[in-house]
C-alpha cells in the first residue's frame, strides 16, 4: 500500500467517517473520527484530494481542510448515491464518495464563502419571516370571519382588521376575542419590522456588491433576485449559457426520451427552489408591467400563442357545456358511460345469456372472454348513453362481475349503471 492520496469524508454532527486510499485505489485506512478530531488528523496528513457531499455544513469543513493545504471539492448527494453498495450506512458512504471524487465525469459544486453563504442566511431568514407572517394573518383572518368581519385579498388590506381589532369601541369584536387577537397583532407588527429590518440588510449588501448590481440591471429583477443570485450562484462561469442555469434552475422540461423518440413533460423543479420561485415571479411582472417587454419580438411571439391554447380550451369547454345543457331530462337520469364499456355489456349479453338463471355453464366463460376483446378493438369516441332495463342490468352484473379476470373499473361502470 502506498501513500493516501484520495479520502472520501462523510459528514456528520458528531462522528465522521473517513475511508482513504492510495494512487492504484487500494485501501489505505478507514477511521472513525469524533467532530474534534477531525482537523488534527487532517492537519498531520500530506495534502491530497477530499471528496465530501454537498450538505450542510459541507461548505464550512471544505474551507476549513483547504486551509490546512488540501485540495477539497464537493458533489451532489444525489450523483455519490449511484457509488453505493448494497446497504446504506457511514463506511459504505464514505467509500462511495472517495470513489466518486475520482471519477472524471463527476460534477462538483462551487465551493461559497462565508459572505456568500452569509447573505444567504439573510434570505432565508426573511423567507422564513414572511411565512411566518402569512401564518399569522390568515389566522388573524380566519378568526374574525367568525364574527362576519371579512376583508379583501392582500396583505394591505389587513389593515382595516386589524384596526378594529384595535378599537375598543367598536363592539363586533368580543371582549375576550379582542383580547387574543391583540395577540396576533403584536406578532404581525413584530414580524414586520423584522423583516423591513432584513431587507434593508439585504439592500446595503447590494450596494457593496458589484455582480449584484450588475444583475440589477436586467428588467425585473431588483435587489432581492440580484443578491439572491449573486449568493447562490458562486462561480458563473460553471454555466457556458443561459440554458445550462435555466436547466440547473429546474427551469427546462423533464426528459422520459428513448429509442430516438423525445419525450418532454413538464418543468423538472431541480435546482434551487427558492431561485426559481422569485425568478418566476420577476418574469410575471416584466410581463404585466414592462412597456419594453411588450414590443420584444421573441416575448411577442410567445404570447401569440398563448391565446390560441386559451382558445382551444374555452372551445372544448363550450362544447362540453353544450353537450350538457342540451340533454333532455330524461337523458339526466340514465347514467353516462363510456362506449367501451357499452361495449363490453354488448359483447357478454350476445355471448351468453340475458338470464343468469338459464345460461349455461359453456356460455359464462364465452361472455367473460370475449368482453375483454371487444374492448381492445375500440377507439375512445364520445360518451354515449345506455339504456337498460333492471333484469338486463341484473344479468350482465351477475354474468361479469362473477368474474375476477375482469378489471375493477368494469365493476365500477356496471355498478353506476344501475
Amino acid at each position: 500500500m502506498g501513500d493516501i492520496t484520495t479520502i472520501g469524508l462523510d459528514l456528520a454532527k458528531n462522528v465522521f467517517q473517513v475511508h482513504a486510499v492510495d494512487v492504484a485505489g487500494s485501501v489505505v485506512l478507514r477511521k472513525r473520527l469524533r467532530r474534534g478530531q477531525v482537523l488534527a488528523f487532517f492537519a498531520g496528513l500530506p495534502p491530497c484530494l477530499i471528496g465530501l457531499e454537498a450538505c450542510a455544513t459541507a461548505h464550512h469543513w471544505a474551507r476549513e481542510l483547504i486551509a490546512l493545504g488540501h485540495e477539497t471539492r464537493l458533489m451532489p448527494p444525489s450523483y455519490v448515491k449511484a457509488y453505493v453498495k448494497r446497504n446504506k450506512h457511514d463506511v459504505a458512504d464514505a467509500e462511495a464518495i472517495c470513489e466518486a471524487v475520482r471519477r472524471p465525469s463527476m460534477r462538483f459544486v462551487p465551493l461559497k464563502t462565508a459572505e456568500q453563504q452569509s447573505a444567504l442566511m439573510m434570505h432565508r431568514a426573511r423567507d422564513l419571516l414572511i411565512r411566518q407572517r402569512t401564518m399569522l394573518v390568515n389566522a388573524l383572518r380566519g378568526h374574525l370571519a367568525e364574527f362576519g368581519l371579512v376583508e379583501a385579498q392582500g396583505l394591505h388590506k389587513v389593515a382595516r382588521l386589524i384596526a378594529i381589532v384595535m378599537d375598543e369601541m367598536d363592539g363586533r369584536v368580543p371582549h375576550i376575542a379582542r383580547q387574543v387577537l391583540k395577540v396576533i397583532v403584536s406578532q404581525i407588527e413584530d414580524i414586520q419590522t423584522r423583516i423591513a429590518g432584513l431587507e434593508t440588510q439585504v439592500l446595503a449588501w447590494h450596494k457593496s456588491n458589484p455582480v449584484s448590481q450588475r444583475l440589477a440591471t436586467i428588467p425585473g429583477i431588483g435587489p432581492i433576485i440580484a443578491t439572491a443570485i449573486a449568493a447562490t450562484v458562486a462561480d458563473p462561469s460553471t454555466f457556458r449559457s443561459g440554458r445550462e442555469f435555466a436547466a440547473w434552475l429546474g427551469l427546462v422540461p423533464r426528459q422520459n426520451s428513448t429509442g430516438g423518440k423525445a419525450r418532454l413533460g413538464g418543468i423538472s423543479k431541480r435546482g434551487d427552489s427558492y431561485l426559481r420561485r422569485l425568478l418566476v415571479n420577476s418574469a410575471h411582472t416584466v410581463l404585466l408591467c414592462s412597456k419594453a417587454a411588450k414590443t420584444d419580438p421573441w416575448l411577442t411571439s410567445l404570447l401569440s400563442r398563448k391565446p390560441r391554447v386559451a382558445s382551444e380550451n374555452s372551445i372544448h369547454l363550450t362544447r362540453s357545456h353544450r353537450r350538457i345543457r342540451t340533454r333532455s331530462s330524461d337523458d339526466c337520469n340514465r347514467p353516462l358511460v363510456r362506449p367501451y364499456a357499452v361495449r363490453l355489456l354488448q359483447a357478454a349479453t350476445a355471448a351468453g345469456s340475458r338470464n343468469p338463471d338459464t345460461a349455461t355453464s359453456a356460455q359464462r366463460p364465452a361472455a367473460v372472454h370475449a368482453a375483454p376483446s371487444a374492448a381492445f378493438a375500440l377507439g375512445r369516441p364520445r360518451p354515449v348513453h345506455l339504456a337498460l332495463s333492471s333484469q338486463e342490468r341484473t344479468a350482465v352484473r351477475m354474468s361479469l362481475c362473477a368474474s375476477h379476470r375482469l378489471p375493477t373499473v368494469v365493476r365500477h361502470l356496471l355498478d353506476a349503471a344501475r
